[in-house]
């Protein structure tokens, strides 16, 4: 079974290589404004949103259909509220600021659409507590100016450099990266069956 991910996510690339799935990108664009304010039912949606975007583009155009639409997408949410990706550096440390010295929760939502049969379509989300240490605004700057925050929900990657900033997780790491890969994995072979 092959997958198309309806997505750029460089994080995600690596997950479906570390499973061992041959994949091709093809990322669509679509309008992510939502008034969902639930973070699981919001990420499930743009997740199905944008593995659909694939499978309405690429109707009849593909030559397998061993193949599965992947479409995904993570938020982070703190007090109730959901932050997104920055849209500049002012951005990206008010979302620090807030973060620093509390926990929130990431939620990614993922989509599985067999183009064999799209009514076999499966969504889900995973989510995952995170406890950031206390940043000084100098600490959060400096984290800025590396640019890893600019394009991650939350402004922050916990992969990368803003891995010395979290002093614990309660849940799947691998969520809080963008595909949680054991559950991904499990659907998968569900719908291989």
């Amino acid at each position: 079974m092959k997958i198309i991910l309806a997505s750029n996510s460089p994080r995600r690339k690596e997950l479906l290589e570390r499973i061992g799935y041959e994949y091709t990108v093809k990322p669509t664009e679509i309008d992510e404004s939502t008034s969902i304010i639930d973070p699981e039912l919001m990420v499930k949606d743009l997740s199905y949103k944008k593995a659909m975007a694939v499978v309405e583009l690429e109707k009849g155009k593909l030559e397998s259909d061993d193949c599965v639409v992947l479409g995904s997408d993570t938020v982070v949410s703190i007090d109730g509220c959901i932050l997104g990706k920055p849209i500049d550096e002012e951005d990206a440390f008010e979302m620090l600021k807030r973060l620093s010295g509390k926990s929130h929760i990431v939620c990614t939502g993922v989509s599985l659409i067999p183009l064999w049969d799209i009514k076999k379509a499966v969504t889900f989300s995973e989510t995952a507590k995170v406890y950031f240490c206390k940043l000084t605004d100098d600490e959060i700057w400096k984290y800025i100016m590396s640019r890893e925050p600019m394009d991650k929900a939350g402004g922050y990657g916990i992969q990368g450099l803003a891995s010395k900033f979290i002093e614990k997780i309660e849940g799947d790491y691998y969520t809080i990266m963008g595909l949680p890969v054991c559950r991904t994995y499990k659907e998968l072979k569900k719908l291989a069956e």
